[in-house]
This record gives C-alpha cells, sequence and structure tokens, in this order.
C-alpha cells in the first residue's frame, strides 16, 4: 500500500528527516512515536504529499508522489488518503455535518449517498447531535471528532492521523481509537498514527519509534 524509501528532509541547514523507510501494507495499523520535534509530523507531511521530500521516495498504491504534478496529488489525495490534523483544519464557515460532507462534494458523489454516509459517522463519533453546529461552537473534543470523521468519509485507502486522541479525555479518546481501529479493519485501509500514547499505539500492528529524524 505505502512504500517510503530514504526520505530525507531539510529546513535551512537542520536535518529533519534521515534516510528513513518503511513500508505499510493494506489494512495495516502503524503507530509512529518519539519525542517533539523527531520528524514524526513532518514525515506525515510528506507521505500526504503536503510537503515534498528532498531525496527519496513516496509510493502509495505504486504511484510515486515526486512525479505527480500538483493537479495529480490532489486526485491522488482526494480519493485516496484522509488525513487527521493536529489542530483540526476545519472550515469555520461550514457546519460539523458540511465539513465531514466536503471531501464527499469533491469526488461528485451523489446527494443521497453523502448524507447517508456523514450521518452514520456523525452516530458513529457521538455527535450528531452537533451536525448542525459551526467549529466556534463545538468543543476542542466535537473539533477533533469531525475531523475523524471528515478523514473517513470518503473510506481513503490510507489513513494518516496526527495526535488524533491529543484533544480528548481518556474515555473519548478511547472510543475515537476503536473507530479508527474498526474502519481499518472493515474497509482494509492502511493507517499511519503519529503519537505520544502508548495506549493509542495499542491499536496498532506495529510500532516505529523515531529520534533526531531517524527510524530507531
Amino acid at each position: 500500500m505505502l512504500h517510503v524509501q530514504q526520505a530525507t528532509k531539510h529546513y535551512a541547514e537542520r536535518s529533519i528527516l534521515r534516510s528513513v523507510s518503511f513500508s505499510v501494507q493494506a489494512g495495516e495499523r502503524i503507530a509512529l512515536l518519539g519525542p517533539s520535534g523527531c520528524g514524526k509530523t513532518t514525515l506525515l507531511n510528506c507521505i500526504g504529499g503536503i510537503d515534498r521530500l528532498d531525496s527519496g521516495h513516496v509510493r502509495l498504491l505504486d504511484k510515486d508522489i515526486a512525479f505527480l504534478d500538483g493537479e495529480a496529488l490532489s486526485a491522488l489525495r482526494r480519493r485516496h488518503i484522509g488525513t487527521v490534523f493536529q489542530f483540526f483544519h476545519l472550515l469555520p464557515t461550514m457546519t460539523a455535518f458540511e465539513n465531514i460532507e466536503l471531501p464527499l462534494q469533491l469526488l461528485n458523489v451523489d446527494k443521497s449517498e453523502r448524507s447517508a454516509r456523514v450521518n452514520a459517522l456523525l452516530q458513529r463519533t457521538g455527535i450528531a447531535h452537533r451536525a448542525d453546529a459551526l467549529p466556534e461552537q463545538l468543543s476542542g473534543g466535537e473539533m477533533q471528532r469531525v475531523a475523524i470523521a471528515r478523514a473517513l468519509v470518503h473510506k481513503p485507502s490510507l489513513i494518516l492521523a496526527d495526535e488524533p486522541t491529543g484533544n480528548l479525555d481518556s474515555t473519548t479518546g478511547a472510543q475515537v481509537l476503536e473507530l479508527l481501529r474498526c474502519v481499518s479493519e472493515e474497509e482494509g485501509a492502511a493507517m499511519v498514527m503519529v503519537t505520544h500514547s502508548e495506549e493509542a499505539a495499542k491499536i496498532c500492528n506495529r510500532t516505529l519509534r523515531m529520534l533526531d529524524g531517524e527510524l530507531v
């Protein structure tokens, strides 16, 4: 599903990623652990095509994203990648329902199918009663659950999750982790999850640890 080969990234003179290599199979869940500043989020952003590597390769579904132009990369991300950002990135003028629905609109999914999928995820994440609320009216935990539902609604091949339980209490966090695990198994989606939590890592099949830009 995903092959990362000799991924290297610098910012100015600072080395952020140093020849990172690993592979993920369809349906496999990987936890990426390590101290703050070790390169975990940068690696996730390079896998998702938000950042470009200085050297090395990221192959998703046998496509090397380094060789895709902007339009092709956007199409790959829209259809095959679901990203849970650490700071949500919800659109402030859209309701919770509309934020979750947006990926399906971009894929021209039929309106009735969009509604069915969004409502199902609102129920599964426990925020159906907040469907019409704007982001500014939601708590941090509610915004996180909207962000997770948005990342899952188009049934991606690869889920990229950056601290998906970082803004949740322990009970809600456990529910969200169970949702990610279930969706991964039901849909055969691969997942790479950045986390500081050993508890969160337990839903994954493997744990990779990073230190100073390297897998250790």
